[in-house]
């Protein structure tokens, strides 16, 4: 099993030194920034599954850093202990309040300070049909949602999203930022439905490169043009500037002949009931895998959709 990962914001030397020979005892990894901004920017560069974060810093204070962090949707899940260097009840009041989990004081006994670390994983541990990477809903949930749409006779549209030359992204850059391009698509997604969705709309992430989005058949002509606009926004910027501005990866193919990649698109394959009765989640996965063929045959993002009637 993978170490759970502890990221210690603290602008003390001292006191990262203990709370990091603590914890590295207990079997965590542990990561560290020396204020509140590099704590910000270490978290969006790889989510930690726990932070511990004082509340008086240079650069952002404990509460500032737990908003921003409780702002975002794919971060806001990450519990958070408040470690403060006074008890007065009014720190705790504005660190619980900005969104802290917890709180412990300074100085604090080693293993209450464990004690606490393991409460707030064990309580704030996600549901295991949510996606590690992103935390949206996973296959379980994804199904239920569908069914449900299913039984109650309501008009739908499944949106099955899918990216196009990930897995060359993720060779030439590695696994790291192959996985901001995950986190970055599923924002778009939030991001999309929020702007041009209904307030129920499902976002789903059915794992890897592959994400599911269910709205109304009335919206799909709106929110599908949105997700690809920004996504061909926001994509390009994962790519170092030499091949962001070629518009294509320079390889290899196996044997040896040169390769041309281009960038990264987004194809969208696009199932409904609005012209067809579809009484299943097997016959919508089935229109959506051959949908989803024809869409990546096309050139750069697309999106299709289903227009054939019983």
């Amino acid at each position: 099993m993978a170490k759970k990962r502890i990221l210690i914001v603290d602008d003390e030397p001292d006191v990262r030194d203990v709370l990091r020979i603590v914890l590295e005892a207990e079997g965590y990894e542990i990561t560290e920034a020396g204020d509140g901004a590099e704590g910000l920017e270490k978290v969006s560069k790889r989510p930690p599954d726990l932070i511990i974060l004082d509340f008086m810093m240079p650069k952002f204070n404990g509460p500032e850093v737990c908003r921003e962090i409780k702002k975002d949707t794919l971060l806001r899940h990450i519990p958070i202990i408040m470690l403060t260097g006074r008890g007065e009840t009014s720190d705790k009041i504005k660190g619980i309040d900005a969104g802290a989990d917890d709180y412990i004081v300074k100085p604090f006994e080693p293993s209450e300070l464990v004690a606490r670390v393991k409460m707030v994983l064990r309580r704030t541990e996600i549901d295991l049909d949510a996606n590690p990477l992103t935390h949206l809903p996973g296959n379980v949930s994804i199904q239920n949602e569908i069914e449900n749409r299913i039984r109650e006779n309501r008009l739908f549209a499944v949106c099955y999203i899918d990216l196009d030359k990930f897995k060359i992204f993720n060779d030439r850059y590695g696994f790291e930022r192959g996985d901001r391009a995950i986190q970055e698509t599923a924002r778009v997604l939030i991001k999309g439905v929020e702007a041009r969705g209904n307030r129920d709309d499902f976002i789903g992430h059915i794992g890897g490169d592959d994400f599911v989005v269910i709205t109304s058949p009335d919206k799909v002509d709106t929110l599908c043009p949105y997700i690809i606009k920004e996504f061909d926004k926001v994509i390009p910027q994962l790519y170092d500037e030499e091949d962001r501005l070629k518009g294509y990866i320079s390889g290899k193919d196996r044997k040896g002949n040169p390769l041309l990649t281009p960038l990264m698109s987004i194809s969208i394959a696009v199932v409904t009931n609005e012209k067809r009765k579809i009484s299943h989640v097997a016959e919508i996965a089935q229109i959506g895998a051959e949908l989803k063929e024809y869409a990546k045959s096309l050139e750069g993002s697309n999106y299709v959709k289903e227009r054939r009637g019983n």
